[in-house]
């Protein structure tokens, strides 16, 4: 005599298997986190040395503005997407400081035969800042063929996208460039995607932070802040009138000033020109110092690079959920910063020194890096 499972009852077992053969959680894990710093100490200093429950698979060349990344492999089987922050070389200096921003879709043409095509939001209106997406054109195409090597080797689905600093800006676009990827066909269906960009600075503009959020709704993307670091405070945000939304009350603004008393209307419209232009004004000094010539130098390093389009915005804006490192008296005692050590504050050491005592997370604090 032959039985038959329900129907019920097996799709519940799919899906419990399914469910339960899934290493990587949602929220914040403040382990794991640790963890990611310890790869990133590795990282930093070269060092190839094991870590337990990770093997490295991939530590790429240096390419592009100095960008590099690793990938290890947790023996859960998830992956891990490293990538390095700043290193002490012009070019990597000068990747953040051409921060004006660029449209978040579109193209950047990095050499005479390679057009990296990317898409990072949906809204039309959303802007990245250029020098990181220029990272993650070098960077991005190699991360796919690895990633997906490991998928159809080792039927890898989950990764971890880590990075510090710099790395943690670029890891903020990264996340989205593969979203869209997979959105679009290019990316396994399968892969899911955790990210934590520690000591990162500030990706984007409002509307690439908002998609940015939506995209990576569920507790999937963490910021971590140390109170006292000044790099997660930049670039700089200056915000126009052209950067809110089309329906707003400034849009129809001298219809407003034409229904008011003449002395009234002459004395509005004057100080809020005044206010617009003075803004725009700003802006415009940001796009043409850190863009229109900085290009110039950052072509020394790129002599093929063509000088993309600029958006016409500098209003950056944080991105993802904030977990916030607060900072004591003890803390204090610990890391003295002052006018001469600017970095005393956001290296790996304070990083993990302030994780590790507000989540109480056990391990050896790492060396001080960028």
């Amino acid at each position: 005599m032959k039985y038959r499972i329900p129907s019920f009852i097996l799709f519940f077992i799919l899906f419990a298997a399914n469910v339960y053969s899934q290493s990587l959680k949602t929220g914040f894990d403040a382990s794991e986190y640790n963890d990611m710093l310890v790869l990133a100490e590795l990282q930093y200093f070269n060092k190839d040395s094991a870590i337990a429950h990770y093997d490295m698979q991939y530590r790429s060349p240096e390419m592009g503005l100095k960008n590099q990344w690793d990938l290890w492999l947790r023996d859960d089987n998830v992956g891990v997407i490293s990538i390095r922050g700043t290193v002490n070389q012009l070019p990597s200096w000068l990747e953040n400081f051409y921060s004006v921003m660029i449209p978040a879709k579109g193209s950047l043409q990095i050499n005479d035969s390679t057009k990296f095509a990317y898409q990072l939001a949906d809204n039309p209106m959303a802007s990245v800042h250029t020098g990181w997406t220029i990272g993650l054109a070098f960077l991005g195409p190699d991360i796919v063929e690895k990633i997906t090597n490991l998928y159809k080797e080792k039927k890898v689905k989950e990764f971890i996208i880590f990075g510090h600093s710099q790395g943690g800006a670029l890891a903020f676009l990264t996340t989205s460039y593969l979203y869209y990827l997979q959105k679009n066909g290019g990316l396994p269906g399968e892969f899911s995607f955790k990210t934590y960009c520690s000591a990162a600075p500030k990706p984007g503009n409002l509307y690439y932070a908002y998609d940015y959020d939506y995209i990576t709704r569920g507790s999937k993307s963490f910021t971590i802040v140390n109170t006292d670091d000044w790099v997660p405070e930049t670039p700089f945000t200056i915000q126009t009138i052209e950067d809110l939304n089309n329906i707003n009350p400034f849009a129809n603004i001298n219809a407003v000033f034409a229904k008011q008393k003449m002395l009234a209307r002459w004395y509005l419209k004057g100080m809020y020109n005044k206010m617009d232009k003075g803004s725009k004004k700003a802006r415009d000094r940001y796009e043409k110092y850190l863009g229109k010539k900085l290009y110039p130098i950052i072509k020394k390093s790129l002599p093929q690079l063509k000088e993309p389009a600029y958006a016409g915005t500098m209003n950056y804006m944080r991105a993802g959920i904030p977990v916030i490192l607060m900072t004591d008296s003890v803390y204090h005692d610990k890391f003295r910063g002052t006018k001469e050590n600017v970095w005393i504050h956001h290296g790996l050491a304070p990083y993990k020194y302030l994780a590790g005592k507000i989540y109480s997370v056990p391990g050896e604090p790492v060396l001080p890096g960028n």
